[in-house]
């Protein structure tokens, strides 16, 4: 890798051409848009394949992502026949998916660096195998320890649907697309945490809890058969960072004074691509090379937990995993409120309900992705052509109503039992303000440390998953404050984490100016030039 002026601010990237420089590669349908990180002259480069081939590989990870999701969280609805047929306690259950949790992010510090120096396709391979087999395996268990363990094995075996997933995206799509992708991917994966429990009830109903599984077991093995012959490996070396691409322009700020400001862009390529095209059967290949060396894979397994003392990462973490903390308490309360008097739902009726949550999911997403991607992009034009990660933050004042209103208007309502159409509605807005504040949590962690993807991902999921881990304990103890008095609580917690936004959006750009140095000094020690 180039020479790298540590003096360039990670994240500042000048993503529109308003000043009409001559030396940034431009997008082909709009010649306004920057090419962020540049495409460099290798044929083969992900950023060179054709619309087809990455809407392609878009499908596949969107495919991992459904069929993982479904396979870890089809038996939230069907935990209590479980305890009664298998004689484990429900406690155990819930302690064994709690630790499942836990180790889909803390696997990462193992799985990542490998799928990073050897190759995301068999990774993402090998985890779909795995949760296939567990599938198969859980109607088999009769143990508190079998289940424990099983659940831990599960949890290692599928991180990549937590981390790894968001790197793929970014190493195919530029930054002006790269938020609508992750807001698909967002909604992939939530979606799919609330598809499983929908189909999970009518299967049980008709066929037992055993087909449950073996149902999830065939989707997994249907995944794997697709990914096999369709996924392609999307690691490549890139010689470039975002320092190294950057260039120096100079700015009006509404005072005679010019400031000099450092952004990030590409050069240039000669437009002839280089190289020899792969075979469909050398992309077929489970090990295409290597792609770090073995000090760069020994590091990745500890510098993650290094860099959450950068407080964009850390924040970002804090604030998908405070996202995710709303989505388990709605999952954990749900059968119990909707099965219960007034309501007294079959299975099969309250998994229906989460079509609720599945259409504020889509909604969340497509305002915090595709909305959000031109929300940027209008919003570089006004600061001169620069693109800050804190931009498409602003997009989060309308979780600042969304997120308090949705939670009161379940607890409350399932408190004074109002109409089941008002409980549906509010975990629809539950699942809304959820999915904005995920997607754009990792697009602000990946457009602020973009050169450093693959472990800012792995960071962020150690806050999250770590968060989950913690307030699944607390759960059912809150709830002991009654339904009312637990969500008006979680509400104003809610409102209050949600607010930091705005305390981001001020001081984000200054932390990451005072991280650039160690910042840059991690990115010439050696990436994948992701």
């Amino acid at each position: 890798m180039h020479d790298i002026d540590d003096s360039v601010v990670p994240g500042s990237v000048y993503l529109v051409d308003v000043q009409e420089k001559t030396t940034v590669a431009h997008a082909e349908n709009n010649s306004a848009i920057v090419l962020s990180p540049t495409p460099s002259n290798d044929i083969n480069d992900p950023l060179n394949w054709s619309r087809g081939r990455k809407f392609l590989q878009i499908v596949c990870v969107m495919i991992y992502t459904s069929a993982i999701g479904i396979g870890t969280t089809v038996l939230y609805s069907i935990l209590q026949p479980i305890s009664d047929d298998t004689g484990i306690p429900l406690a155990t259950l819930n302690a064994g998916t709690g630790y499942m949790f836990l180790f889909l992010g803390w696997g990462a510090l193992i799985n990542q660096p490998l799928a990073l120096t050897f190759g995301k396709r068999p990774i993402y391979l090998i985890s779909v195998i795995g949760n296939t087999a567990l599938c198969l395996l859980t109607p088999y268990i009769k143990t508190e320890g079998q289940w424990i363990a099983s659940k831990i094995v599960q949890g290692y075996l599928c991180t990549p649907v937590e981390s790894l997933c968001e790197v793929s995206i970014a190493d195919v799509f530029f930054a002006h697309e790269r938020g609508t992708y992750i807001g698909i991917y967002t909604l992939f994966l939530f979606g799919s945490n609330y598809f499983a429990p929908l189909i999970a009830g009518f299967i049980y109903d008709g066929q037992g809890w055993h087909w449950v599984m073996y149902w999830a077991a065939i989707i997994n093995f249907g995944s794997l058969i697709v990914l096999f012959f369709f996924m392609e490996e999307t690691n490549f070396v890139r010689n470039t960072s975002e320092a190294t691409e950057a260039v120096h322009f100079s700015t009006k700020q509404g005072t005679e004074k010019d400031d000099k400001v450092s952004t990030t862009s590409s050069p240039v390529s000669s437009g002839e691509l280089t190289g020899t095209p792969k075979s469909y059967l050398q992309r077929l290949a489970l090990f295409g090379g290597r792609y770090a060396s073995n000090k760069l894979l020994l590091t990745m397994t500890y510098r993650p937990i290094i860099l959450l003392r950068f407080p964009v990462i850390f924040w970002a973490g804090f604030q998908y995993g405070t996202c995710l903390v709303w989505y388990n308490v709605l999952n954990a309360t749900c059968s119990l409120i909707l099965s219960e008097q007034p309501y007294n739902f079959r299975a099969s009726f309250v998994g229906l309900t989460y079509l609720g949550p599945l259409i504020g999911m889509f909604i969340g997403t497509f305002y915090s992705g595709w909305v959000g991607d031109r929300f940027a992009v209008r919003y570089a034009r006004r600061t001169g052509g620069v693109r800050e990660p804190e931009h498409r933050l602003w997009l989060m004042v309308v979780s600042l109503l969304l997120c308090p209103a949705s939670l009161i208007l379940w607890g409350v309502g399932a408190s004074k039992g109002i109409s089941w159409v008002g409980l549906v509605f509010g975990m629809g807005i539950i699942s809304c303000s959820t999915g904005i504040g995920s997607s754009l949590s990792i697009s602000y962690a990946l457009d602020s440390y973009k050169d450093m993807s693959g472990e800012v991902m792995m960071a962020v999921i150690l806050v999250r998953n770590t968060l989950s881990f913690a307030i699944g304990y607390g759960i059912t103890p809150w709830l002991h404050m009654g339904y009312q008095n637990t969500f008006i609580s979680a509400g104003f917690v809610g409102l209050a984490i949600t607010m930091t936004f705005l305390i981001v959006i001020k001081w984000g750009k200054s932390w990451r100016i005072a991280s650039r140095k160690r910042y840059w000094g991690y990115v010439a020690d050696g990436t994948l030039g992701h």
